[in-house]
């Protein structure tokens, strides 16, 4: 299987929020925000398996602004880290107000996608090339944080052994 670079998968969306999106006071709702966060990824993780791929997990997500009814959503996402079958994806949302012209950050999101076989089974994935400084920055981080996930799946599994919730 051929290694890939970041750059063979990484999308740029772009999703203009209408009133459906949005409670009566022009709010776009976080959930909305998550729904596209979860499609972003998953473009970016069926690109770079070039076959089906599922969100195994979302890592703490916090909201930084709000968005309103009217403005473009714009999410960046990319590949950071590459396992057997998983593949961490980063994105970046931002809301520009067209008329403004003003951009700002609104979440930022790490998010788990296992690849599947056609028997929805785990499949693996190619290798992943970095280019940049940036790209190795990000998967540093990437196997830092993969490194916490697999701690925490340790103490959970102690912790229901030993009878906790």
């Amino acid at each position: 299987m051929k290694s890939k670079r970041v750059s063979d998968s990484s999308v740029v969306m772009a999703v203009v929020m209408e009133p459906a999106d949005a409670n009566p006071a022009g709010n776009v709702h976080g959930g909305v925000i998550m729904k596209n966060i979860d499609s972003a990824g998953g473009v970016v993780a069926l690109r770079h398996a070039a076959g089906n791929a599922v969100t195994a997990s979302i890592d703490r997500l916090d909201f930084h602004n709000p968005v309103y009814v009217g403005e473009l959503l714009f999410l960046k996402a990319g590949i950071n880290l590459v396992g057997k079958s998983s593949m961490e994806i980063g994105v970046r949302v931002e809301a520009e107000n067209p008329r403004q012209g003003q951009t700002r950050h609104v979440a930022s999101a790490y998010l788990t996608f296992v690849a599947l076989d056609e028997n929805k089974r785990p499949a693996s994935v190619p290798g992943l090339i970095m280019e940049t400084a940036d790209e190795r920055r990000r998967n540093a981080e990437a196997m830092s944080r993969r490194n916490l996930r697999l701690a925490e799946k340790v103490r959970e599994k102690q912790s229901r052994a030993k009878g906790g919730a």
